[in-house]
C-alpha cells in the first residue's frame, strides 16, 4: 500500500523500533488464553492495528482479525482490507453516495481508486476519475470510472465543469494532495464536500479556513481507516459490507502485481514511480 512508502520514508513517523505494512492475510496458528470466535486453522485478515505485516509470522491482538469467508481467496484478502475498507469508508460513511449523484476520485486507476470506481457505479453514481495514461484510463472505465481524465493534456476542473455542465460536484475524494488540493475545491458545488484522504504528491501545507467560505461554504475532512474501524462492531461491518460486494461480483479485486517479500524494496520503487496498478501483494 502506499501508505508503506509513508513509514518506510518518515514522513508519517512510527514510534521505533518498528516494522512496516498495515494489511495481511493468513492462517491462525494459535490463539492466546481467553480468545473466542478464532481457532487454529482458521482463515484471517486484517488492516490496521499494530503496524508489522511485512513478516512471516506475527502476533495479533485477536479483535482486530476478521474471519475471511469462502469465496474470497488469500492473495484477494490480503490485497482488499486496507483498500477495501478505505473505499467502503469513503462512498458508504464519510460521503454517502447516491444513485444519480456525479462524483470526482483522483488516482482512479489505484488500489482504492479501482475500488471506489466500482462501487460507487454500483451505488448508482457517475464516476469522473483522473488517470495518468492512457493504459490507466482503459483500467479505469473497464472499472466503472464513466470519465477517465489524462489530467496530464487536460485540465480537470475544466472537464469537470464541462461534463457537468456547470453544477459542479458534490464530493471529491483526493488521495494526490499538494498537486491537486486546491483544484479539487474547484470542482466542489457549494456546500460540497472535499475529502482529502491520502498525499502521493507531497503534504499539502498550511490551509487558510477561509478558502472554504470563498468557494461555496465548502467541508473538508481528513478521514482515516483507523477512525472508521475503532470498534470491533465498526470493523466487523466494513469487512462484511466489503466482502458481499466482491463476493456478488459488484467489485472485483485487481491483484495486478505481486513480489516476493524480499523484493519489498522493487515494489516501493514500483509505487512511488506509478508503475502499478490496482493492488500489489507480497507473497511468502
Amino acid at each position: 500500500n502506499y501508505i508503506d512508502t509513508y513509514h518506510r520514508s518518515g514522513l508519517y513517523q512510527l514510534p521505533m523500533p518498528s516494522g512496516i505494512g498495515s494489511e495481511a492475510a493468513g492462517v491462525i496458528e494459535e490463539v492466546g488464553p481467553g480468545v473466542t470466535g478464532l481457532k487454529p486453522g482458521d482463515r484471517v485478515a486484517y488492516s490496521g492495528g499494530p503496524i508489522g505485516s511485512y513478516a512471516e509470522e506475527r502476533v495479533m491482538p485477536a479483535d482486530r482479525l476478521v474471519p475471511v469467508p469462502g469465496g474470497i481467496s488469500d492473495q484477494q484478502a490480503a490485497a482488499m482490507m486496507l483498500k477495501g475498507m478505505t473505499a467502503w469508508y469513503l462512498v458508504r460513511r464519510t460521503h454517502q453516495v447516491k444513485r444519480g449523484e456525479t462524483i470526482l476520485i483522483h488516482a482512479a486507476a489505484g488500489g482504492v481508486g479501482l475500488i471506489v470506481c466500482q462501487w460507487a457505479k454500483h451505488l448508482g453514481a457517475t464516476v469522473i476519475g483522473t488517470v495518468g495514461d492512457e493504459a490507466k484510463a482503459r483500467l479505469a472505465r473497464e472499472n466503472g470510472c464513466d470519465h477517465p481524465i489524462l489530467y496530464k493534456h487536460e485540465d480537470f476542473v475544466a472537464k469537470v465543469n464541462d461534463l457537468t455542465q456547470g453544477k459542479k460536484l458534490p464530493v471529491v475524494y483526493d488521495s494526490v494532495g499538494k498537486d491537486t488540493f486546491y483544484k479539487s475545491l474547484d470542482c466542489l458545488a457549494s456546500l460540497g464536500l472535499m475529502v482529502s484522504f491520502g498525499q502521493s504528491s507531497g503534504a499539502i501545507g498550511p490551509v487558510d479556513i477561509g478558502i472554504l467560505a470563498a468557494k461555496g461554504s465548502l467541508f473538508l475532512t481528513r478521514p482515516t481507516l483507523n477512525t472508521y474501524t475503532a470498534s470491533r462492531e465498526d470493523l466487523l461491518t466494513a469487512a462484511r459490507d466489503l466482502f458481499d460486494v466482491v463476493k456478488s461480483g459488484a467489485v472485483k479485486i485487481a491483484v495486478n502485481q505481486t513480489y516476493p517479500l524480499r523484493e519489498a524494496a522493487q515494489a516501493h520503487r514500483d509505487l512511488q514511480d506509478r508503475k502499478t496498478t490496482g493492488s500489489t501483494v507480497l507473497t511468502i
